[in-house]
């Protein structure tokens, strides 16, 4: 959730983040109204607690008509404070489940409109001119024994699969270099729980707008997750943590299960979209006032990732329309696919500064020793889809596919994927 004291202070700059991100700015003035409501609901049965209390120091002092004056006097004012603790308890319901409902400030920097509105901020390598016809991934995966799209479909249903041979090699290692590098980086990596109780989907912004791409069990009342984003938020849910020492970051290892809801038609071949992946995530708990530099970083060791399998890519600012709920700012990095002939999405950071943390209870305690709302961050830096671009990148006329350096100890040193046949 937004601060509310920001809601109360500055409504303009609320008001501008739903413009900017193409939501109802009218929501603002409701919110003010419900917010006036219950601290004006609030004070009233403050109040009248308090004379209750004061009234009952005098009864025990009291006698005869005195007494049963007060006595009627306590009934009435049990009623009121009965009536004015219902009326609190419905305001400020009513507030929270508002407040919940709108998504995080946007970067006064980020570029304004919808998902065709980023800004690039900088491109990395040049696309490779092939001197034959590339093939796309997924024949370089059947020639290479290391993708099954067909049994996938036969046992799960459309766009599941199964990674084989060395396509299960291949993303194995792709995950344990993306470990290797965060753990020597100060993660603490985490194999993470992918179904998560509601209140923990919930706190982390995955259940507005976007609801409909995640994957619910009614019977038990979870949800699959989308990314490891969603334990490792919760992990520390209702604790205040010690960040004296700076930053906690983890790297999560999971499963990732999404519905791909309204996405039919696009990209259905292969595997770069898909209703299951794995990931390796990185999460940062940290100080409000150190997101932006620790948002920075995390795009660094993504850029980092991305230099070590060799591959063309560009960095972009996403643009307010096409933020998550929860994100403040987000930078994409998209690798170059030469089938396609363009970019696509392989590592995303979001600063969510307090947002996710202030629906979670998550705290720190300042220098003075209170208690405040630490911020989230979160960014990739390994999935699946990965596997797209080093194979199209890299691929040799035969079929064959030069394995980048930096990924060769995690395949037992091999330096050439061959097609199976050969």
């Amino acid at each position: 959730m937004i601060d509310p004291r920001t809601l109360r202070d500055d409504p303009d700059v609320v008001r501008a983040s739903q413009r900017a991100r193409g939501e109802d700015e009218g929501v603002v003035d409701k919110l003010l109204s419900l917010d006036s409501r219950r601290r004006s609901s609030i004070a009233a049965a403050n109040t009248l607690r308090a004379e209750q209390k004061s009234l009952g120091k005098l009864v025990p002092k009291a006698q005869g008509d005195e007494r049963a004056a007060l006595l009627a006097k306590g009934k009435e004012l049990a009623a009121q404070v009965k009536a004015a603790e219902v009326e609190q308890t419905e305001a400020s319901e009513e507030f929270e489940q508002l407040h919940r409902l709108v998504p995080n400030l946007v970067h006064p920097e980020a570029p304004e409109g919808g998902e065709d509105d980023y800004v690039v901020l900088k491109h990395v390598g040049e696309p490779k001119k092939f001197d034959f016809e590339p093939k796309d991934h997924l024949e370089l995966c059947e020639g290479l024994g290391a993708l099954d799209m067909e049994r996938g479909a036969k046992v799960s249903g459309s766009r599941f699969y199964f990674l084989t041979g060395i396509g299960a090699q291949l993303q194995l290692g792709l995950l344990n270099m993306a470990i290797a590098q965060a753990t020597a980086n100060g993660f603490t990596p985490m194999i993470t729980p992918t179904l998560v109780r509601p209140e923990i989907m919930a706190g982390t912004g995955f259940l507005g707008a976007h609801s409909s791409e995640v994957y619910r069990l009614r019977d038990d009342d979870l949800y699959l997750v989308g990314t490891s984003e969603v334990p490792l938020a919760g992990y520390h849910a209702d604790e205040i943590l010690d960040l004296g020492k700076g930053p906690k970051r983890y790297a999560g290892w999971s499963s990732c299960y999404r519905r791909e809801a309204g996405s039919y038609g696009k990209d259905t071949r292969g595997i770069i979209r898909v209703h299951q992946f794995d990931k390796v995530e990185m999460f940062v708990y940290t100080r409000p006032e150190d997101a932006e530099a620790e948002h920075a970083r995390l795009l660094d060791w993504e850029e980092q990732m991305l230099a070590k399998i060799e591959v063309p890519y560009r960095v972009i600012d996403t643009a307010t329309g096409d933020l998550g709920t929860s994100a403040y700012r987000k930078f994409d990095c998209e690798a170059w696919v030469p089938s396609q002939e363009t970019y696509r999405e392989l590592t995303s950071t979001s600063n969510c500064t307090t947002f996710q943390a202030r629906r979670l209870g998550i705290r720190y305690r300042d220098d003075d020793g209170r208690p405040q709302t630490v911020a989230t961050l979160n960014g990739t830096l390994a999935t699946t889809r990965w596997i797209v671009a080093i194979l199209e990148n890299h691929q040799l006329e035969d079929g064959s596919v030069r394995v980048p350096e930096a990924l060769r100890p995690f395949l037992g040193g091999t330096e050439v994927l061959t097609p199976a046949s050969k």
